[in-house]
């Protein structure tokens, strides 16, 4: 049987990162305690990356790209109540892996310019994701909303979504947020769709709902 080659010493770092700053928050993890969980020198760990920013910048950077990724892919066409769900489940399942950056949002923004910056143009860029599901919608007759009920919609969207996490911590500060909290988070932003949905997509979205909130 051929063996699987070893991860890189990089990849193995950026990995235990992510999940000790998923676990713990990023503020509560040194350079030190990540090079300890990997059971490598501090050393080791600083040749691959000069600092914990850096560290940061790269997962950020991962992020980004997997989110550019998931924003684009609904663009264009005409949208249905399913496109909605899809694209709703896959952007919180992102959040949900990246969710250190969201649960500690403005910490983080305030101590890292570059995250401020990028973030900023993801926000936008969500906003038109959202919006453009909206009028797909619209045009598949789906759903009636003026232009500016969809970009008033599609901003309430955008605001529920990046602090969907926040809230979920901030109503139980010292339990664990689960990995369902992102189905929670999905349904709470597909709620703000519904009162725009007509007829059958209505029903629809009815009968989605008592499905997903099993899960």
């Amino acid at each position: 049987m051929e063996r699987k080659p070893k991860r890189r010493t990089r990849e193995r770092i950026l990995e235990a990162s992510l999940r000790l700053f998923n676990d713990f928050g990023e503020h509560n993890v040194s350079t030190t305690t990540i090079a300890d969980e990997l059971d490598i020198s501090p050393g080791n760990l600083y040749y691959h990356f000069h600092s914990k920013d850096e560290l940061l910048e790269e997962l950020f950077g991962q992020f980004e790209r997997e989110i550019t990724a998931t924003l684009a892919a609904p663009a264009g066409g005409r949208s249905t109540v399913e496109d909605i769900w899809l694209f709703l489940h896959l952007l919180f399942e992102l959040i949900w892996k990246y969710r250190f950056l969201y649960r500690d949002l403005a910490d983080l923004l305030s101590r890292n310019r570059l995250l401020e910056t990028h973030l900023r143009a993801i926000l936008a860029h969500k906003g038109r994701t959202a919006a453009a599901l909206c009028e797909g919608l619209v045009s598949n007759g789906e759903m009636e909303a003026t232009k500016a009920e969809i970009q008033t919609l599609a901003v309430n969207m955008v605001v529920l979504s990046t602090f969907w996490l926040s809230f979920e911590y901030a109503r139980d500060p010292r339990g664990k947020i689960e990995g369902e909290g992102f189905t929670r988070g999905a349904y709470q932003v597909m709620a703000l769709v519904a009162p725009y949905l007509r007829g059958l997509s209505r029903e629809h979205f009815e009968a989605l709902s008592r499905e997903y909130l099993k899960n």
